[in-house]
């Protein structure tokens, strides 16, 4: 009889240490906690399980932005790194100047259309501090800001913290914004 409560101990033990291992709450990263649809698609994906350990680019998008070019960046630094483990992550906003006014099938057609965009977007977001989505609140306050307009880039690393992030103005593709997302990756 002792032999078989040791034998029970031993499993719950086991399966124990096994569900607490894969508990995802355990290891999320507080900016990555959050669940979003998928431009227009009714698919919810949960960020942390999909991109947890990933380096992570969060950037709010609009389609009519003098900016706007930069999904042309975002593109060609998802496709060049993605393999390696980054990835781009898109939230269409209309927070700044109404310059996300469309739908969001006319958001998917514009991005894929015109700049040949494949890295994950999801639904529109608000990103601006007064309506802020509780992501972009998190995002601000671990950098200190806000995005004051469209294309606000906040760089997360494969431990889940904020290594820096980029106003409007920043191209992705300038050499500092490559140098910190390779630094990240070989993390």
């Amino acid at each position: 009889m002792n032999f078989i409560r040791f034998l029970l101990f031993c499993i719950l033990s086991v399966l124990s240490m096994q569900l607490n291992a894969a508990s995802p709450s355990q290891t999320c990263s507080s900016l990555l906690d959050f669940e979003f649809r998928q431009l227009n698609d009714e698919t919810q994906l949960n960020l942390c399980q999909t991109y947890q350990g990933q380096v992570v680019m969060i950037v709010n998008t609009a389609s009519r932005c003098a900016y706007t070019d930069h999904y042309d960046s975002l593109e060609k630094l998802y496709k060049q790194y993605h393999k390696r483990g980054f990835v781009v992550l898109g939230f269409p906003s209309n927070d700044f100047g109404q310059q996300e006014p469309g739908s969001e099938a006319q958001i998917r057609d514009f991005c894929r259309l015109t700049y040949g965009v494949e890295f994950p977007m999801f639904e529109k977001t608000h990103a601006a501090q007064a309506n802020a989505h509780p992501l972009f609140h998190a995002l601000a306050k671990a950098s200190g800001r806000y995005p004051s307009w469209n294309f606000h880039k906040y760089l997360i690393g494969r431990d889940g913290n904020l290594v820096s992030d980029f106003s409007s103005s920043i191209d992705p593709a300038r050499v500092e914004v490559r140098q910190l997302i390779e630094e990240e990756l070989k993390k």
